[in-house]
């Protein structure tokens, strides 16, 4: 068969005819590997942009109660004997609440997020994520040489201007790739030219003067639920406070382990979306909100009796924060137009940073008023 179809072709061009067309297949298994190419990429830009966030978070006690030895190293001991503990409150608090450095840590990116619609259009993407690697390499390398707990908060600061470029960038440029999420469906074979389409698009302004014909069934909004579900208030601050003495952890330890626990759930979360889709994401931050009841709750009563309890509840509230992020903006991504899909992924994720800044503002006084408790 291949043969004759061979020589059907080689009799076509010698009379001058048109060739048939080639087969396919080899087009399809391109762009089926493209696919998973950007999928895993997607994936990969994802885990690193959200690295030096999350460690500093985690790093947050420590920041703020560090030590310093000779040779400019910064000692945190590492084994299991509890420190001594603060006997002047039952919280064994800090003279400065860890909400310091989740300020440190978000406002940067609130502030990137509030101005990326203005002008950061202008700046083609591959300079912004050479900028948010150089930041984020920046921030590690003060954190760790660093004599003062100003200068760490610097490094934080510089942690949060590389997550909150990274974010803005990378949510609007999934706008261009129907793989992100590993659930649209690609209709159909992709334009060759696609890349340079992109790229040009980011340079357009993301508030066009007219108004374009919006799909059939499709949104340029959210509606007042899905804005609720990005609008929450995040207890992460406060995890300090949940301090336990009859444990072989000490406090920073304890801390570390909240918030590995937390994001364990929130990475597990965001990435099962493909097993589990929500719909009426505003349930979830319900959830969230009486998880925040309960745990301050026992922060001024002290009932539950272990630890444990408490790591399971985080890794809960993990499950539920990372489950509310990821389908809220694949429901945004299937709803929203394609005109005003690149801006309400950036957009919308100002809400989510306005809340995290929001309960870091909350936290400073609440940690203040506690810690003065007997």
């Amino acid at each position: 068969m291949g043969g004759c179809a061979g020589s059907r072709r080689r009799f076509s061009d010698s009379e001058g005819e048109e060739t048939v067309p080639e087969p396919r297949l080899p087009l399809l298994d391109h762009h089926q590997g493209a696919h998973w190419k950007n999928a895993v990429g997607f994936w990969l830009l994802g885990l690193c942009n959200n690295f030096s966030y999350v460690v500093m978070l985690s790093a947050a006690h420590d920041i703020l109660s560090h030590k310093r030895t000779s040779g400019n190293q910064s000692h945190v001991d590492p084994g299991p004997t509890p420190m001594p503990h603060n006997s002047s409150s039952r919280f064994d608090c800090n003279s400065v609440s860890t909400a310091a450095v989740l300020l440190a840590d978000i406002l940067p990116t609130l502030v990137i997020k509030l101005l990326a619609p203005l002008g950061l259009h202008l700046l083609p993407y591959s300079p912004r994520v050479l900028v948010s690697g150089i930041c984020a390499a920046g921030s590690f390398v003060l954190v760790a040489f660093s004599h003062s707990v100003g200068t760490s908060l610097c490094g934080v600061v510089f942690a949060s201007i590389s997550s909150g470029l990274g974010e803005v960038t990378f949510l609007s440029l999934t706008a261009f790739y129907p793989s992100y999420f590993l659930l649209l469906t690609s209709p159909e074979a992709q334009d060759p030219g696609g890349e340079e389409e992109a790229e040009s698009a980011a340079r357009q302004p993301l508030i066009r003067t007219e108004a374009p014909e919006s799909k059939p069934g499709s949104s340029s909004s959210l509606s007042l639920r899905e804005r609720w579900t990005v609008f929450k208030v995040r207890m992460m601050a406060g995890f300090e406070l949940l301090f336990f003495r009859n444990t072989s952890l000490s406090h920073a330890q304890q801390y570390r382990w909240y918030q590995m626990l937390y994001q364990a759930g929130v990475f597990a979360s965001r990435s099962s979306l493909r097993c589990c889709r929500i719909r009426f994401t505003w349930a979830l931050a319900l959830l969230q909100c009486l998880n925040l009841v309960f745990l301050l709750a026992d922060v001024w009563f002290g009932f539950l009796p272990s630890i444990y309890l408490v790591f399971l509840i985080i890794l809960y509230e993990g499950l539920l924060g990372g489950a509310a992020y990821v389908n809220t903006f694949h429901n945004i991504a299937l709803e929203t137009s394609d005109e005003h899909r690149e801006f309400a992924m950036a957009a919308t994720c100002i809400s989510d940073t306005l809340g995290i800044s929001l309960s870091g503002l909350l936290a400073l006084p609440l940690h203040d008023f506690l810690c003065q408790l007997s």
